[in-house]
C-alpha cells in the first residue's frame, strides 16, 4: 500500500467517524509501513497512538480490507521511531515541539455559543467564556467555572474551542479532561518522555482542563499539573477549569492549587430554572421537528418536561430525544398521555416526591381555606377554583394517574379531575393573577 492508497481510505474514514474525530485522530496519522501483514502508522504521542488503537482501529482495519490490503494488524510507533515510507514524499524540515500536533479530546460539533441557551443560572458563566473565545485581552486567568452535572460545563468550554479555532485557525487549542491529563503524565513516567510531556503541554496557546476535581489526591499528577499551570500563566496563555464545586470545596487538592484556581473568575452555573429548561427545550423541539416533519407536539407538553425533569439538562434533553423517536415509530402525536407513557421511568427518577398530600396543603394555606373543605363536596367559587388549581399541581408535579389523583380528592371520578385540569389551563393563558399563584406555588412546593 502506498502513500496515496492511504489518503484514498482516509477519505472512506471521514465519513465513518465524523468530520471532528477525522480532524483530530486520523487525519495526524501517517503511513509508514506495510510488512509481514502489518501495517505501521506514525503517532506524534504515544497518548495518540492508543487512544486510536482503543477507539478506531476496527475502523481502519476494515477499510484496509476492503481496499485489498493484505493487512492482519495494525501497529502505531512515535513518528521518530517509525520505518521510512516505502515511497517517501519530498524531504520536509524537522518540526520542532513548538510545531507538533497537540491531540486533546475529540469536540463535540453539537455544543457551540449558537446551541446554548442563555438563562439568569448561566449568563454570567456564558458572558466570561464569551470574552475568552474573542481572543482579545482577558483580565482573567483562570477561567473557572463549576457546578453539576448537565448544566453546561463542557458545552461552553466546547463551545470557546470552536470559536478560538474559526477566529484564529493557527492558535494551539488543547482541550481534554484531567484524567486525560492524568494519564499522559503517567505515560510520560513509565517512558521516560517528561520533558516531551512538559514541552507539549506548555506549547499550548489555550488549556482547557474538564473536571480537575479527578487530581485531587493525586500527587504527582496535582505537582505537575501546578507546573503547567504557572509556565502558561507566566506567558500570558490562557486557561480555562471546570469543576464539579468551588475550588475551596475539592477535598484534596493542595491548597496552593486552590490558590492559584481561586486568582482568576470563578463562576458558578446554577441549577436551571424552568424558564431555561423550556428554552432548551424549545430550542430542541426545533431542531427535531427538521427531522421529524409530520410529527405535532400538544400545547403543554413541553412546560410539563420544564416542570417535572429539573436537575440535569442532558437528561432532559435525552427525554425529548427519545419522546421524538417513539412517536416517529408508532405514528402519533406528542400529547401529554403519550408523554408520560414514553418516559415513565425518566419521570419516576425525576421525582422531587412532591406528594399530592402536600400539594393539597400548600393551596389551602395560599388562599386560606380549609384542607377538609378542599377534599369535600363543597362547590362554592372560593372553594371550587383551590380544589381545581390543586388538581392541576397534581397532574403536573407528580406521576399519580386522573384515578389516583381523583381519589385523593374525596374520591372524585378521573373526569372531574380531567375537567378541573383543562379549566386551569384554559384560565391562567388569560388570567395573570392565576398565573403568578401558579408560578409562586410551583416555587413553594418544588424548591
Amino acid at each position: 500500500m502506498t502513500n496515496e492508497g492511504w489518503a484514498d481510505i482516509r477519505e472512506n474514514l471521514r465519513t465513518r467517524v465524523g468530520k471532528d474525530n477525522y480532524i483530530t485522530w486520523i487525519e495526524p496519522l501517517k503511513f509508514a509501513a506495510l510488512e509481514g501483514g502489518v501495517a505501521s502508522f506514525a503517532v506524534p504521542t504515544t497518548f495518540f497512538g492508543d487512544w486510536v488503537s482503543r477507539n478506531f482501529a476496527d475502523h481502519i482495519l476494515h477499510q484496509l480490507h476492503r481496499s485489498g490490503a493484505a493487512v492482519e494488524r495494525i501497529d502505531f510507533v512515535l513518528e521518530r521511531n517509525a520505518p521510512a515510507p516505502a515511497k517517501p514524499e519530498a524531504a520536509t524540515p524537522k518540526r520542532t515541539v513548538e510545531e507538533k500536533d497537540v491531540p486533546g479530546a475529540p469536540l463535540d460539533s453539537r455544543f457551540t455559543f449558537d446551541s446554548f441557551v442563555v438563562g439568569k443560572p448561566n449568563e454570567l458563566a456564558h458572558a466570561a467564556a464569551r470574552r475568552v473565545a474573542e481572543g482579545g485581552p482577558v483580565t482573567f486567568n483562570p477561567l473557572f467555572l463549576y457546578g453539576g452535572v448537565g448544566l453546561g460545563k463542557t458545552h461552553l468550554m466546547h463551545a470557546v474551542a470552536h470559536e478560538l479555532q474559526l477566529r484564529q485557525p493557527d492558535l494551539r487549542v488543547l482541550y481534554l479532561s484531567a484524567e486525560q491529563f492524568m494519564y499522559r503524565f503517567v505515560q510520560a513516567l513509565r517512558e521516560r518522555q517528561v520533558m516531551d510531556f512538559k514541552e507539549l503541554f506548555r506549547s499550548v496557546d489555550v488549556l482547557m482542563v474538564d473536571d480537575v476535581q479527578f487530581i485531587a489526591g493525586k500527587e504527582s499528577t496535582q505537582e505537575e499539573f501546578f507546573h503547567t499551570f504557572n509556565a502558561l500563566v507566566d506567558q500570558n496563555k490562557q486557561i480555562i477549569i471546570s469543576a464539579d464545586r468551588a475550588p475551596g470545596e475539592i477535598k484534596g487538592l493542595e491548597e496552593r492549587i486552590k490558590s492559584r484556581l481561586q486568582c482568576g473568575l470563578v463562576v458558578d452555573l446554577h441549577p436551571t430554572d424552568y424558564e431555561l429548561r423550556l428554552g432548551i427545550l424549545q430550542q430542541k423541539a426545533e431542531f427535531y421537528h427538521t427531522q421529524y416533519r409530520d410529527l405535532v407536539i400538544a400545547p403543554g407538553v413541553l412546560e410539563f418536561l420544564a416542570h417535572r425533569i429539573s436537575t440535569n439538562v442532558r437528561v432532559l434533553e435525552g427525554a425529548l430525544t427519545r419522546l421524538f423517536a417513539f412517536a416517529s415509530l408508532v405514528g402519533r402525536e406528542i400529547t401529554l398521555e403519550l408523554t408520560q407513557d414514553c418516559l415513565a421511568d425518566i419521570l419516576r427518577a425525576s421525582d422531587r416526591k412532591v406528594t399530592i398530600e402536600e400539594i393539597q396543603r400548600k393551596v389551602a394555606e395560599h388562599f386560606n381555606i380549609r384542607l377538609s373543605d378542599m377534599i369535600g363536596p363543597k362547590r362554592v367559587r372560593t372553594i371550587a377554583r383551590p380544589r381545581q388549581i390543586a388538581m392541576y399541581l397534581s397532574k403536573q408535579l407528580t406521576s399519580r394517574s386522573l384515578p389516583d389523583i381523583g381519589r385523593r380528592f374525596g374520591g372524585r371520578d378521573h373526569t372531574t379531575i380531567m375537567h378541573g385540569v383543562r379549566k386551569i389551563e384554559e384560565l391562567m393563558t388569560a388570567d395573570s393573577q392565576l398565573s403568578d399563584d401558579l408560578q409562586m406555588l410551583k416555587r413553594l412546593l418544588q424548591g
